[in-house]
């Protein structure tokens, strides 16, 4: 490990979750964008005890330069899989939201350039586990989001989301059963419109 990177694993190494100090971390790696693939490398290292931390660091980096990750995203989707911690599947669901977002939403031409079918057969993949296994509501929440977009290009998604979510429906959270609610509205309207069209 060279300075930088043992620095960035003491800063890491946070006793408490606040979000202002998650943001100053953030900032750092910004700032030193050299840092960014030892970030992933903690990240993906799940044995390590700041593993979720990278995580949680990973998502603020991205939401800020989504571009710093598009080299890795081979890495990142070979490695998503075994993230197990509730703590970095969350995170993790959410960067796959933003590049599917940037990728359907923003039309970001650098992230429709670097995405390729396997990253996005990957993406697919990880987002339906998440909603199959037992996880937290937000990352179902992402995940449906994230499907929903992917579904617009992909034309099965769509049939295989809306069943999971109606099997799911009523034994889940009111929040899981309001997105998901949404999730089958906006994929009605998406097939309304190309009906249309």
């Amino acid at each position: 490990m060279n300075n930088l990177s043992e620095l960035l694993a003491k800063k890491l190494d946070f006793p408490r979750a606040h979000r202002s100090a998650r943001q100053e971390i953030a900032d750092w790696v910004l700032d030193h964008p050299e840092t960014f693939p030892d970030l992933l490398g903690f990240c993906f290292n799940i044995q390590l005890s700041i593993s979720h931390k990278a995580a949680w660091i990973l998502e603020l980096v991205c939401s800020e330069n989504i571009n710093l990750l598009l080299p890795y995203l081979d890495d990142f989707f070979k490695n998503a899989p075994n993230i197990k911690k509730d703590q970095a599947i969350r995170p993790f669901s959410k960067i796959c939201m933003m590049l599917a977002t940037h990728y359907y939403k923003k039309k970001d031409v650098t992230v429709i350039k670097a995405l390729c079918d396997t990253n996005k057969n990957a993406m697919i993949e990880c987002c339906f586990d998440w909603l199959i296994s037992d996880q937290k509501v937000a990352t179902e929440a992402y995940s449906m989001t994230t499907l929903y977009l992917l579904g617009t290009e992909v034309d099965w998604i769509h049939s295989e989301l809306i069943t999971i979510i109606e099997q799911h429906i009523n034994s889940k959270t009111a929040a899981y059963k309001s997105r998901g609610r949404i999730t089958i509205d906006q994929i009605k309207k998406y097939r309304l419109k190309n009906l249309k069209a």
